[in-house]
């Protein structure tokens, strides 16, 4: 670990001269003398005296630097069965419209923007055109409920909404019209005007105050990029709160720029030329940073895809779009991989000969099960590299950093630290905990480039959430060890480890079994009341395509393994053979929910859910005692 163990213990121990050196990457405005502030702890902020602007170095210099005519942007659809390539002159060249769309309606720097599209080019462009106006941007994933959207809108106050008219799902088209007209009736704060993109599978209804993306643009003159301080804010991105109410994440322009270019290199050994796809969504933090913001950065070209990884058409999807497009990088997340395992176990729809430009595999939103990992690494014959981070921290916290140094990776590890975060495992009293030990998981202040700064208008609900645990330190939420070797081990949020008996025991050392089984494609346990134990474990499986064994029979087999391996203290007596787990639209399991519902609360149910249906028809298995 030479290249790597030098540069982070640089990172750590003179943090100002590291990150010097990497925002050399990146084109300024007005170049940083200070690079940290450290006047108002736990305030920190990177490169208060510079000024940039973030569409300028995603765009116009790469078509300064003479690559006008490299392609910036693919668009993949095959909802709509639609293929477009935009070049960094073209991609440019709307934004910069656009832009001049956005100002003739009255935004200009500091102004917020919130933007509710589907997955098509001109979600880009709408963020994009914000960053080149210095206005702030909030993209709200496409299709939430009506009281979600009402609660982002009043708390951000956007001068303008760009919608599209509909999103287009495998088997049907969600119209947005009507849920953002609903929030709109629903909020107190009124935008001035509201963009509507509209789509022929579903063109909307206006009301008063709305003009169609194609009249702004053709009246529109195209403008240049506005500089903005370094700190200001880049955008906007909410998530879920412990109180219900949302937590609007601040990213700044600064560095975000430094952080994500840096990345880019180092991390994900991506550069200009190479073809990087995030198979996520504009609307969560993978969107945002590997979708939209790095990859252009880094004068790479990126993949938007439109699409699903079954069922448009088949298991056989993310193959054809990489072959298609050339990816050198995939990242996806790991409910993507193990949906393409239960419909292709055998992994029969994978060419390699086809799929030869793949070099890496990046996979996180989630912890990485050793099964998936494997299966994947054999079936495409490349690195599967897990990463772990949040939408707090825009990056990775701990990765294999690829372009520094190829580390070895070990299934059910993320690696190690990235330079720049100084992790720690941390016993209750604060103490670092020894090797092998299960703790809290902390960033040591000040985090890197690219965090979260504060939260927007809210530096109270900042510190009680995430710094007041173990003063000096950013809370994770997660708990996990570090093995002899300096490999981080994420076993899952704090939340999720349960004390049965007074025994604390991760539910997911208990997936990582679960998931061992030949049968299983994919599996959660959670914890639930028990009166005599405080808690119990409940494992809930979805098996593979083609099993035939009786699922009595699977679900003993299971305790049993859990017993093997774990040991009887576990007390895992049921587990449940299900047709499918509920979900987030990014793919998380919805264990806390299942977990209320179990216990006999109503927890509320997160408006990312994927298929309500799915969580209506496990509420009856849930509640069984």
């Amino acid at each position: 670990m030479g290249a790597y163990r030098d540069t982070y213990r640089q990172s750590l121990e003179d943090p100002e001269w590291f990150w010097r050196d990497a925002a050399s990457g990146v084109d300024w405005a007005r170049m940083p003398i200070r690079v940290l502030d450290e006047d108002r702890p736990p305030f920190y902020r990177w490169f208060p005296d510079a000024e940039l602007n973030t569409c300028h170095n995603a765009l116009d210099r790469h078509v300064d630097a003479g690559r006008g005519d490299a392609v910036a942007l693919v668009y993949d659809s095959p909802v709509t069965g639609s293929v477009r390539r935009y070049t960094f002159r073209e991609l440019r060249d709307e934004v910069a419209c656009f832009a001049g769309a956005l100002r003739g309606l009255g935004v200009g720097r500091g102004d917020r923007v919130v933007i509710y599209m589907a997955m098509v080019p001109e979600a880009v462009v709408a963020m994009l055109a914000c960053a080149r106006l210095g206005a702030v941007h909030s993209v709200v994933f496409g299709g939430f409920g009506p009281k979600e959207l009402a609660a982002r809108i009043d708390d951000a106050r956007p001068k303008v909404i760009v919608a599209t008219s509909c999103g287009i799902e495998p088997s049907r088209v969600v119209e947005y019209k009507p849920l953002l007209d609903a929030a709109l009736d629903e909020a107190a704060h009124r935008p001035d005007a509201c963009v509507i993109l509209q789509r022929e599978q579903a063109p909307a209804r206006l009301r008063d105050g709305d003009v169609t993306w194609a009249d702004v643009v053709a009246r529109a003159e195209p403008v240049g990029c506005v500089p903005v301080a370094a700190t200001d804010p880049l955008y906007i991105l909410y998530t879920s709160g412990t109180t219900g109410r949302p937590k609007g994440i601040v990213r700044d322009n600064g560095g975000h720029a430094v952080a994500l270019t840096w990345s880019m290199a180092n991390i994900f050994d991506c550069g200009s030329g190479d073809v990087f796809w995030a198979a996520s969504d504009v609307g969560w933090v993978v969107g945002h940073s590997y979708i939209v913001y790095a990859p252009l950065l880094a004068g790479s070209t990126t993949v938007l895809y439109e699409g699903k990884p079954v069922g448009t058409p088949d298991a056989g999807a993310f193959w054809r779009v990489v072959e298609d497009h050339g990816v050198n990088v995939l990242f996806a997340a790991p409910t993507a991989i193990r949906a393409i395992r239960k419909e292709d176990p055998d992994g029969a729809r994978i060419d390699r000969a086809r799929t030869k430009s793949l070099r890496t595999l990046f996979m996180a939103g989630e912890r990485l099960d050793p099964q998936t990992y494997e299966w994947a690494g054999e079936k495409l014959g490349v690195p599967v590299v897990d990463n772990w981070w949040q939408t707090e921290t825009g990056w990775p916290i701990a990765a294999s950093p690829r372009g520094l140094e190829a580390l070895a990776t070990k299934p059910g590890s993320p690696s190690v630290p990235v330079p720049g975060f100084d992790v720690r495992v941390v016993q209750p009293d604060g103490q670092d905990a020894p090797a092998g030990t299960d703790g809290s998981i902390v960033i040591r202040l000040p985090m890197p480039p690219g965090c979260l700064p504060t939260l927007w208008n809210d530096d109270e609900r900042f510190v009680a959430s995430y710094l007041s645990a173990f003063p000096g330190c950013y809370l994770t939420g997660d708990g996990g060890r570090f093995d002899e070797d300096g490999y981080l081990y994420v076993m899952g949020r704090t939340d999720d480890v349960i004390n049965v008996a007074g025994h604390r025991l991760s539910t997911g050392a208990m997936e990582e079994v679960l998931a061992g089984h030949p049968a299983v494609a994919e599996c959660a346990v959670i914890g639930v009341e028990d009166e005599l134990k405080g808690q119990v474990p409940r494992g809930f499986v979805v098996l593979k395509a083609g099993v035939t064994t009786a699922h009595d029979e699977v679900a003993a087999q299971l305790v049993q393994l859990v017993r093997d391996r774990i040991g009887a203290v576990a007390s895992l007596r049921r587990v449940q053979v299900v047709a499918a787990l509920p979900k987030t639209r990014s793919g998380k399991i919805l264990r806390r929910t299942m977990r209320g519902i179990a216990d006999g609360r109503e927890e509320p149910v997160p408006s990312t859910i994927e298929d309500p249906a799915v969580l209506d028809q496990l509420r009856p298995v849930l509640r069984e005692r």
